[in-house]
Parts: structure tokens; C-alpha cells; sequence
């Protein structure tokens, strides 16, 4: 594949921007990937990486244009609304292309006893109707949700250590995926688990929890995805690689 693209930019530190900046290198389309900067030690794509914000979608729009960006993949985490709708906005503004990567979300299977909400607020609410003893898997970002709820032992899993306020009954667990299914049901059982909280942040790296919960009959809470801006959508590396390299888009 030739080199049409001047500059792609990839935006987000997912498993698919990691495999999409590494086809494009190899490709030899110039790209840089930008990381939020939440994770203290990332897993760094191919190619040049820049870490933190753009300052919302004006700064995004500059850097664009003094970085002569010609199309923009937005492969952020299901759940980063805002470096979305900025995207949305600055590409807009600038007339530079822009794709979303979508991984697909999660979908439910026999046996599953899954429970919609779609915040963390609710998931906090509906938590103590379903069981004792939570394990929660929404990352670090948002568990003050959870700070008010007394009746409940939190096991808490993170990449990095979580900061305040936790809930007031919580073991914190800092590991960092994939998960597998046989290792998730062992956590389930070693610490007694009765209901699990994720986010439908969908992908096969996570989604052991799912067939363990399924295998033990426990209740799953799972936070919906929050809207994004309609834009154009792939659910896969190779389509979004395909379209980056293409002049016509």
C-alpha cells in the first residue's frame, strides 16, 4: 500500500489505535497517535506519539492545522465522549476527515442476567437491590459514584491506583489486562462476588468477566455507551487502514 496520506492522526491508547498506527507505519503513512496521558505507563504505539489534551476543540483545530493533518481516526475508548465530540468539532472546522473506530459492544448470551443503566450513578443506585459483595471493572475514573454506598464490599480493578473518594468498604486490585475466563472466575470465587459493574467497553481482552459471571449465574450491571457525534464509522483496523491510505474520501 503507497503513502497518500501526509499526516494521519490517531487519536486513543485502545488495543486498535495500538494496531492501527502499527499497520500505517508499516504502510508507510506518516502518523502520530494522541494519548490522553491517564495511564502512567501506557502501552506506546508505533510512530510518533504525543501524550495529553489538545485544550478542547479550538486547541485540536490548531494543531491540525500547524501539523498539516490530512485525516483523523478517532479510536478512542467507547466511553471518552469528549475527545470525540471535540474531533467532531475541529474536524469540521477544518475540513480534515474524519473516522471513527468503533470496537462493537458487548452483546448478551444465554444465561446472562445483565441489568442496563446508563451511568455509573445508576449502576451505584441499583448495586445494593442486586448483591453484597460488588466487583467493579468500570476503571478508576468515576468510582465516587460509588463513595455513598455503605451496604456493599467493593473490589475495585484498575491499571493505575484509584484516588478519592472510594467507597468506604473497597479492596483495591491493580492489574492490567487481557483478563481470562478461568482467571476471572477464580477472582469471582476467591472473594465471594455476587454482582459485577462494567462498562460496555466491548472487545475480547475484557470480556472474561462476562463468561464467569455467566458460568457463576451472577447479576451483571452494565453501563450503557454514552451518544458520539455522527460521523463515519468502522468497526475494524483494516477498514480504517484502508481508508487512511485512500485520497478520496
Amino acid at each position: 500500500m503507497s503513502s497518500i496520506a501526509q499526516h494521519v492522526l490517531v487519536l486513543g491508547g485502545t488495543s486498535e489505535a495500538r494496531a492501527l498506527a502499527a499497520a500505517l507505519v508499516a504502510d508507510g503513512v506518516p502518523v502520530t497517535s494522541s494519548l490522553a496521558g491517564r495511564v502512567a505507563a501506557p502501552r506506546l504505539p508505533e510512530g510518533t506519539v504525543r501524550v495529553g489534551g489538545f485544550g478542547g476543540p479550538d486547541g485540536l483545530a490548531r494543531w491540525l492545522d500547524e501539523h498539516r493533518v490530512t485525516a483523523v481516526v478517532d479510536a478512542t475508548h467507547p466511553f471518552a465522549a469528549r475527545i470525540s465530540a471535540s474531533a467532531a468539532a475541529a474536524c469540521a472546522s477544518t475540513s480534515v476527515p474524519l473516522l471513527r473506530l468503533a470496537r462493537p459492544g458487548w452483546r448478551q448470551a444465554d444465561g446472562d442476567d445483565w441489568h442496563w443503566v446508563d451511568t455509573l450513578a445508576d449502576a451505584a443506585a441499583l448495586v445494593p437491590r442486586l448483591g453484597s459483595r460488588a466487583f467493579v471493572t468500570s476503571g478508576r475514573q468515576g468510582l465516587a459514584a460509588f463513595a455513598g454506598v455503605t451496604s456493599v464490599w467493593f473490589l475495585v480493578r484498575c491499571v493505575d491506583p484509584p484516588g478519592p473518594p472510594l467507597p468506604p468498604r473497597a479492596e483495591v486490585l491493580l492489574r492490567r489486562g487481557p483478563y481470562h475466563a478461568d482467571d476471572e472466575e477464580s477472582l469471582l470465587r476467591e472473594h465471594r462476588i455476587d454482582v459485577l459493574v462494567t462498562k460496555d467497553s466491548g472487545g475480547t481482552l475484557t470480556e472474561g468477566k462476562l463468561v464467569a459471571a455467566r458460568r457463576l449465574g451472577l447479576p451483571v450491571v452494565v453501563v450503557r455507551r454514552p451518544p458520539r457525534p455522527e460521523v463515519p464509522t468502522v468497526a475494524d483496523v483494516e477498514a480504517a487502514r484502508t481508508w487512511a491510505a485512500t485520497p478520496a474520501r
